[in-house]
């Protein structure tokens, strides 16, 4: 499972830097959150499925790095990357544009392998931090998610730009990426969530059936 959760990763990256991004128009703000999104809640956590417990997983032994601390590093990430004399940056800079996806993969895979657990040592309670921090990212995901939806002017220009070959105004083309981060951001990291504190009580509840026999 774990080698193939790591191809997965591996091939959804592909897909989305060498079979879209290339190809798509660069000024798309709902193009960039297509690909956003499959970085940071697609590949990132099937990554950190393959990597977790590994010698690449780098949370191993950093007690430091929890997962509130990575969804911090992941929430200025996000937030600062769409500013927008950011965006502008990676628009018009290929050298901007690719720091860009890598600083995205950096900040998902931090906070996924971090949920996850690292090493076996104190696996369980780091997975019950990982439940609030993939909540407390699925709330800055959502309020990014429904300011860029709801504010009243375009943040990234005014032109038209095209999305996989339909027209779209400025307003539309980022109104169609604040709510693909919406839908993406709250219901990926509210999953994730949940499955992390339902396993752990999977986990937890042969242990309760036998102390009390």
């Amino acid at each position: 499972m774990r080698h193939a959760a790591t191809l997965a990763g591996v091939f959804i990256l592909a897909l989305l830097w060498l079979g879209i991004l290339p190809f798509s128009d660069r000024a798309s703000f709902s193009v960039h959150m297509i690909v956003h999104m499959g970085v940071v809640a697609a590949a990132a956590p099937l990554l950190a499925i393959g990597l977790s417990g590994s010698r690449f997983d780098f949370t191993i032994g950093r007690h430091w790095l929890t997962p509130m601390l990575a969804s911090v590093f992941e929430l200025f990430a996000v937030w600062g990357w769409h500013v927008p004399a950011m965006r502008a940056l990676s628009e018009n800079s290929f050298a901007f544009a690719t720091l860009e996806q890598l600083v995205f993969l950096a900040a998902g895979l931090t906070l996924w392998l971090s949920c996850f657990g690292g090493a076996a040592t104190g696996r369980e309670e780091r997975r019950l931090a990982g439940v609030f921090g993939l909540l407390f990212t699925s709330m800055h995901m959502t309020l990014l998610g429904a300011l860029l939806t709801l504010s009243p002017r375009p943040l990234y220009g005014e032109g038209e730009v095209t999305c996989f070959g339909i027209p779209l105004s400025g307003a539309t083309d980022q109104q169609a990426g604040g709510v693909i981060m919406l839908l993406v951001g709250a219901v990926v990291y509210l999953a994730g969530g949940v499955a992390l504190l339902s396993g752990m009580l999977d986990h937890r509840t042969p242990s309760l059936e036998r102390d009390g026999r």
